[in-house]
């Protein structure tokens, strides 16, 4: 079983998530009852749709992640799942997008543009030089 599997199936069992495809058309999703909360693309590659709140906020512990990429303007971060740890990270993002979607006022960020897949392009960590 992937890493993406593993987390999958993990956060089918919270309760405020529901499974279904992804917006996209790539994957399948979870999403909250307001919005697409994460989308799992392949056996390690995961977007997660958090606010431009709280991406501003974790910006700097964010970035510092090499599991995590940033794409300029998005609401969504792409995770790389490598190992256990990942998912961990990944479930622990999902908690904090929840949360920001919730607290989030009405009309305050407009629908998000899509997600990360096809806008980043992730190696493994091992094939980085120093990674």
């Amino acid at each position: 079983m992937s890493l993406a599997q593993r987390a999958l199936e993990r956060l089918q069992a919270w309760p405020d998530l529901m499974a279904g495809p992804a917006s996209c058309g790539t994957g399948r999703a979870l999403r909250s009852v307001r919005d697409e909360i994460v989308h799992f693309h392949s056996a390690r590659d995961v977007d997660l749709h958090l606010t431009r709140r709280a991406i501003q906020r974790f910006h700097y512990d964010l970035a510092g992640s090499s599991a995590i990429h940033l794409v300029p303007g998005s609401c969504w971060v792409t995770v790389h799942l490598d190992c256990e740890a990942d998912i961990d990270l990944l479930l622990s993002l999902v908690s904090i997008a929840l949360k920001a979607h919730q607290n989030q006022p009405p009309g305050e960020e407009p629908r998000p543009a899509r997600c990360n897949f096809h806008r980043v392009t992730v190696l493994p960590r091992d094939a980085v030089p120093g990674g």
